[in-house]
């Protein structure tokens, strides 16, 4: 049986504006028409068969079966979070002829003045926004098309818990509607705003802190709150971020995270990926709520847990760094060793002898290559008119693999 050609069309935002002539010449002589009601109704005078679109496995089963001359009407661009990808996963690419138009998103920039081609695009409708929220706090600017669940103000609650409220948003309803409105207001501002289910947000970052203050790396030690200096200084801090070798979008464990300066500083090396800090100690979590909320570490989940509790429900890691066991070094170990993945690293700090000892004998007895540097930091310190150099404790950078030497 021959197939003929299907030809998706994008409408425009309000109607059947900025359709070309081939397109409408296209629908004219088409002999199913098939779309949402509202793109229906677009053509009252339409002379063949319409069909209402309603889940996409029944179109598709249609769309195989069929030899009539088909038009697929969507919204905007059907290559843009629209049923172009579906059909061209599903369908031959040679049967399909894509017409775009104007996409939503586009249309929102325009209609409220700003420029769209450094933002981010993304669809949680039906997708839940777990991975939306890691893209969107690692963004300038982003714009979402967003569901009856996944809704504005629970996108503004998800970011405030992580810190991220430094945005200005834009609730776009019903475009093209009589009922078109533009409301611009506060990441908190999105927590009791009424709104139409129809509605697009836009978030345009508009503060936090600048690197100028805060640089990605080498904060100075005294920006940190923390318990009696206990954390890891600036000058191992470098050492140990060098060692992970992190990446753009890895997830990272930090287990004992103390006052969270490594998490912190990772958090900058890895925008897109996730970071989870580990520690139970109530007066360290103190200051590391403190310190996440101050260098705004918006993909840092603090984890409340004396590891290797709180382990279980947390993704495979792509590094770990441990700072804190907690008398648990052993038993942490052999939980990471499970769950790190294959290309992994695992980068210990070792302020005494025992720890060294027991970190280097667990991690060779599960089959790991081991590194050990020592790092031997002085500081000069005034003292009257001289300066003399102070000797800080010996730190040991344990880095950990597998595979060949």
């Amino acid at each position: 049986m021959a197939q003929n050609t299907i030809y998706l069309i994008g409408a425009g935002i309000a109607g059947c504006e900025g359709l070309s002539d081939k397109a409408l010449e296209v629908i004219v002589h088409a002999e199913v028409l098939v779309g949402r009601q509202r793109h229906l109704d677009r053509f009252p005078d339409f002379a063949g068969e319409k069909m209402v679109l309603g889940e996409l496995a029944p179109l598709l089963a249609f769309l195989q079966a069929t030899d009539k001359r088909v038009v697929v009407l969507a919204t905007g661009d059907p290559n843009f979070f629209g049923t172009g990808r579906f059909l061209l996963r599903n369908l031959p690419k040679q049967r399909l002829e894509i017409f775009a138009n104007v996409t939503s998103m586009q249309y929102a920039f325009a209609r409220i003045k700003e420029p769209w081609d450094d933002a981010i695009f993304l669809s949680i409708q039906g997708r839940g926004m777990a991975r939306s929220i890691d893209k969107i706090i690692a963004a300038e600017k982003a714009c979402i098309l967003t569901d009856a669940v996944n809704t504005p103000a629970l996108i503004a609650r998800e970011l405030i818990d992580r810190g991220a409220e430094g945005y200005d948003a834009w609730l776009c309803e019903d475009l093209g509607m009589p009922t078109e409105k533009f409301t611009r207001t506060t990441i908190k501002g999105l927590l009791t705003l009424q709104h139409s289910e129809l509605n697009i947000l836009i978030l345009v970052r508009a503060w936090e802190p600048t690197l100028t203050r805060y640089p990605l790396i080498g904060v100075d030690d005294d920006e940190f709150a923390s318990m009696k200096k206990h954390f890891t200084h600036q000058e191992v801090r470098a050492v140990t971020l060098a060692k992970l070798k992190l990446q753009n979008d890895l997830v990272l464990w930090d287990i004992g995270a103390g006052s969270g300066s490594v998490s912190i500083e990772a958090s900058n090396l890895i925008p897109n990926g996730k970071l989870f800090a580990i520690e139970k100690n109530s007066q360290y979590i103190t200051f590391l709520k403190q310190n996440l909320d101050k260098f705004c570490a918006r993909n840092v989940k603090l984890v409340e847990a004396y590891a290797p509790d709180g382990l279980d429900d947390l993704p495979d890691p792509d590094r770990v760094f441990i700072g804190g066991a907690g008398g648990n070094l052993e038993e942490i170990i052999e939980q990471v060793d499970r769950r790190l993945k294959g290309d992994g690293l695992i980068v210990i700090n070792a302020v005494t002898l025992d720890t060294l000892t027991k970190s280097v004998e667990a991690l060779e007895y599960h089959g790991y290559q081991i590194e050990v540097v020592c790092i031997n930091v002085s500081r000069t310190k005034p003292l009257t008119e001289f300066k003399l150099f102070e000797a800080q404790n010996p730190v040991y950078v344990i880095t950990a693999w597998k595979g060949a030497e």
